[in-house]
């Protein structure tokens, strides 16, 4: 089994998730349903939920981790709302989806990455300057930026190539003016498939560029306070 490879995300998260997942299976489900843990733990913890449940990678993970649930989030919720259909109508054969309180992007690979590069070819740099521009228009989130790849190869060559690709990403970003503070980024290799290998549409699909888009502290205060207008 791989262990994914992480740039910015504190490896103490897995030793703090530990004492809320395995104390008590019965506690686990109620946490996860109620929101407990993504209110108290942050996204770094739903991100490693995310691994231990199934959800094919820590995207599904952290947009669980980051939810605050009632009043205040369905503010949030509304206030990604406008923000989704944004990218949806910028980003070209991306996936986006509204998750929760937050945003899903999938790019498959091969939109951004020629075979076995980590260089951004022109159309992934297109994708990722309409990305930027909507990240730097709504400035309270972070993003978590996570690559994937097929089982072809050796596991360590797959971490590697799909943390370069994450920071590949992450880099383009900051250039136009993402503030580093904002992205992590994660390599999971062939760890996390969302399709058969052995399947070449599902091994494709395997291939891919993750992005979560969450609310950060200060949208929070603000969605918690009522002042969470919307963004002109």
């Amino acid at each position: 089994m791989t262990t994914p490879r992480t740039t910015s995300i504190p490896a103490l998260t897995a030793f703090a998730l530990s004492g809320l997942l395995f104390g008590s299976s019965c506690g686990t489900s109620r946490a996860l349903q109620g929101g407990a843990i993504g209110t108290g733990a942050g996204a770094g913890i739903g991100a490693v939920i995310g691994n231990q449940f199934g959800d094919n990678g820590t995207v599904i993970g952290a947009l669980i981790g980051a939810a605050v649930g009632g009043t205040t989030g369905a503010l949030i919720g509304r206030h990604m709302d406008k923000q989704a259909e944004e990218l949806r109508n910028d980003l070209q054969g991306a996936t986006v989806t509204r998750v929760g309180e937050g945003i899903r992007i999938t790019f498959d690979s091969g939109l951004l990455f020629a075979v076995d590069q980590s260089t951004l070819n022109a159309t992934a740099q297109k994708n990722l300057g309409e990305l930027a521009s909507t990240l730097n228009k709504y400035d309270d989130t972070e993003v978590l930026i996570e690559g994937h790849t097929d089982a072809d190869g050796a596991d360590d060559y797959n971490e590697s190539l799909s943390l370069r690709r994450a920071q590949s990403v992450e880099r383009y970003l900051a250039g136009k003016g993402v503030r580093p503070s904002r992205t992590s980024t994660m390599g999971y290799g062939e760890s996390q498939p969302i399709g058969d290998n052995s399947n070449a549409d599902a091994k494709a699909a395997n291939r891919r560029v993750e992005i979560a888009i969450y609310a950060n502290s200060k949208m929070k205060k603000a969605a918690e306070r009522g002042e969470l207008g919307d963004v002109q």
